[in-house]
């Protein structure tokens, strides 16, 4: 079964379908090894660690890239934000025809203007494309995939940029009759209000997606009881990451010996383990056991 099949497989059995957050080939790991339904590549996150900023800085190749590590490293689907899609209606479709061919389950893509902002930027300007720009993006996505299961994801910023409710909902209508699979509602709201709002009066028939970086305080029931469908932890794991190497490299340099450092480590058995180098043996092993099978083990 592909990623795309396994996405619409969770999305139909579902109540709600949780992602989480990754940057790299390991921390979209150790998603699929705690049990995540599916794995986000962030731009926020990913653009963290090239010590970049969130602003249409990375090239569509570099994404893709860390994209990509993480479909081969992992079992469980990966949807790629691609921020405003790389360009125009022409780069949304090579973007998507990249992506698909990937392995990658689905890209989101937003209706701002490029270059974009982080939406949860402080003092930020938020500034959107018209309607019917992003519209030719979706279709332009639409027209360029091969599976017609693979997930275009459209995320509208309208609240993000104080542009209201009224035109949210028009323009999420808009991306769904365009062919968007999915919308994504974005608020920075330090409440899920306006979030609960815009799905209460949502008439589309495709999934609402949240990210609930702004309103932490939100639950699965109540995400589930406003048809949220699914919800993308999109950079708790960045965030602690930073946090912890930062204590630890700080006590590195103060302490004289390693048996000072107090602050908690996984062993290397665990990353071992993450690594899944005792394989290698059996692998080798077998392969041993089937040169021998056909005779090569034996020759003088």
């Amino acid at each position: 079964m592909s990623n795309i099949e396994i996405l619409q497989k969770i999305l139909s059995s579902k109540s709600i379908v949780k992602v989480g957050g990754a940057f790299d080939a390991m921390s979209a790991k150790l998603v699929e090894i705690n049990g995540f339904d599916a794995i986000w590549a962030g731009s926020f996150a990913i653009s963290a660690t090239h010590a970049l900023p969130d602003a249409s800085i990375m090239t569509m190749t570099e994404f893709l890239g860390v994209a990509s590590n993480m479909v081969e490293s992992c079992k469980i689907p990966v949807i790629a934000d691609c921020d405003t899609g790389f360009g125009g209606p022409s780069n949304v479709s090579h973007m998507v025809k990249k992506y698909e061919n990937a392995g990658v389950a689905a890209v989101s893509i937003e209706d701002k203007t490029f270059p974009k902002q982080n939406s949860l930027l402080e003092n930020g300007t938020q500034e959107l494309l018209s309607e019917k720009e992003f519209v030719a993006k979706i279709i332009s996505a639409r027209e360029a995939k091969q599976d017609k299961n693979f997930m275009i994801i459209a995320r509208t910023e309208a609240l993000i940029a104080g542009m209201g409710m009224d035109e949210a909902l028009k323009r999420a209508h808009a991306y769904e009759n365009a062919g968007a699979n999915a919308i994504l509602i974005h608020s920075k709201k330090s409440d899920p209000a306006e979030i609960f709002e815009f799905s209460d009066m949502w008439k589309g028939t495709i999934p609402l997606v949240v990210v609930p970086t702004s309103y932490p305080s939100v639950n699965l029931d109540q995400l589930i009881s406003h048809k949220i469908k699914m919800v993308i932890y999109a950079n708790q794991s960045l965030r602690v990451a930073h946090e912890s190497m930062s204590r630890v490299l700080k006590e590195l340099n103060q302490v004289n010996s390693l048996v000072d450092v107090k602050e908690k480590m996984s062993s290397m058995e665990e990353i071992f383990h993450l690594q899944e180098m005792y394989n290698i043996k059996k692998e080798e092993k077998d392969i041993e056991e089937e040169l021998k099978k056909l005779g090569y083990l034996n020759e003088k």
